[in-house]
């Protein structure tokens, strides 16, 4: 038999993890007790809990991976390149020896969107303490990426607003808008080329926001499909069943 002290330890994080959850700070300690013991039915309120859960775990671990150094720098998929439309400048300043240039402007995007995504921990947070039960039963219900869908509905426009400055703030601090000028200076120097003409601050705003939500959906994968990643007994309970 195990011991009533090891019991209550094992007790514990689950008391925390509801205690932590939006709209559950006040407890029935009997009914929890139940569900630690998986006697308890799931009924909506559990299941929404469950879900706000899950959304925190897949948020905080799609942030925490793309605010790291190199979360956007060191990922084949999700690196931030030379815009299109600056391509055709691109390869022409390499041909006259401008090329560490490009490459210093290409890296510096990268830094500049990994601290920008720092940022999005807050607003998802907002989206997650918002959702009613309906909300969380049509994500449950739905398609692998339904939450991912959901979040991008409902934060888009304040993540927009949030990272455009940031992303501008460190793109001058890092002289990434300085490298930018001086190369779109220099190619439209060239005899015979059309004049450059591009935002660049709203291009990495945008790919920044594509790879916060791609992640993220890959991280609400895992939890629908992989036991492993569904790391409490709450989140066991609800995606189990």
């Amino acid at each position: 038999m195990i011991p009533v002290r090891m019991q209550r330890l094992r007790f514990l994080p689950l008391l925390l993890v509801f205690l932590l959850i939006p709209g559950c700070a006040s407890v029935d300690m009997a009914a929890l007790g139940d569900l630690v013991n998986a006697q308890a039915p799931l009924d909506e309120e559990t299941v929404a809990a469950g879900l706000r859960e899950a959304l925190e775990v897949g948020t905080g671990r799609a942030v925490e991976t793309l605010s790291a150094d190199g979360g956007f720098s060191a990922n084949e998929v999700l690196r931030i390149p030379i815009p299109e439309n600056l391509e055709t400048m691109a390869s022409r300043l390499r041909t006259v020896g401008l090329g560490d240039q490009v490459d210093r402007f290409e890296d510096q995007m990268n830094m500049a969107a990994e601290q920008a995504a720092g940022l999005a921990i807050d607003v998802f947070a907002g989206a997650i303490r918002e959702m009613s039960i309906q909300d969380a039963f049509g994500i449950l219900r739905g398609p692998e990426n339904a939450a991912t869908v959901y979040f991008r509905d409902r934060t888009e426009n304040e993540l927009t607003a949030r990272f455009s400055p940031v992303v501008d703030d460190v793109m001058r601090e890092l002289g990434v808008v300085q490298v930018y000028e001086d190369l779109v200076t220099r190619y439209n120097a060239i005899p015979l080329v059309r004049p450059v003409t591009f935002n660049v601050q709203e291009y990495v705003v945008g790919r920044t926001l594509d790879g916060m939500f791609s992640t993220l959906a890959r991280e609400e994968q895992r939890i629908r499909e992989d036991p492993i990643a569904r790391t409490t007994r709450l989140l066991q309970r609800v995606f189990g069943n």
